[in-house]
């Protein structure tokens, strides 16, 4: 479903609560100039939620990050955007009781469409750069709480996810996250 505000497209994806944004973009020959965000537009497309952090992220080609949450209370709804370069974008529904348990969707994000994705509270959310020099931005729901984060392994044979790379650059941390079948899902 599509739904048009204010020039911005709003598209839901299968999965409840997962949006993808692409804002009406102006420019000339002297550059461009476009509204990531507006809060009486996001509302109105039913993403009412305020966010309080803003995040950034730099990363080559080839660095994947994630599959990372926060438990509650402090989960986070996430804004993602890329500044510059492109990424793969990747929301897992973990959400215990939501008929797309275990489900996942991907999302092509790249500065030349300058399209968003929302991925709300209940998700596990990770990325891969496609491009070097790959700016990543997000705005979240609530603040970061070290005590709170955790994740589920990049490479989970029961999510099948196609990153579109064979051999990602991950973190050490990342590289021992657990699997979805042996997460004590927080939501």
């Amino acid at each position: 479903m599509v739904i048009y505000l204010f020039g911005m497209e709003f598209k839901k994806y299968a999965i409840e609560g997962v949006v993808e944004i692409i804002p009406r973009k102006f420019g000339d020959t002297r550059g461009y100039f476009f509204e990531s965000y507006s809060q009486q537009v996001f509302a109105g497309a039913g993403i009412g939620v305020t966010f309080v952090q803003d995040n950034e992220s730099f990363s080559q080609k080839g660095v994947l990050r994630g599959l990372h949450f926060q438990k509650q209370p402090y989960a986070q709804g996430k804004l993602v955007r890329v500044a510059t370069g492109s990424a793969l974008d990747v929301a897992v529904d973990i959400r215990k009781n939501s008929p797309t348990y275990g489900q996942h969707v991907t999302c092509l994000l790249s500065s030349e469409q300058n399209n968003m994705f929302y991925i709300p509270p209940g998700f596990a959310h990770g990325f891969v750069a496609l491009e070097d020099n790959t700016t990543f931005l997000y705005k979240c729901t609530d603040y970061y709480q070290p005590a709170s984060e955790g994740g589920i392994i990049w490479n989970d044979p029961d999510l099948n996810i196609d990153w579109n790379i064979s051999e990602p650059l991950i973190s050490a941390k990342d590289q021992v996250l657990p699997r979805l079948v042996d997460l004590d899902s927080p939501f």
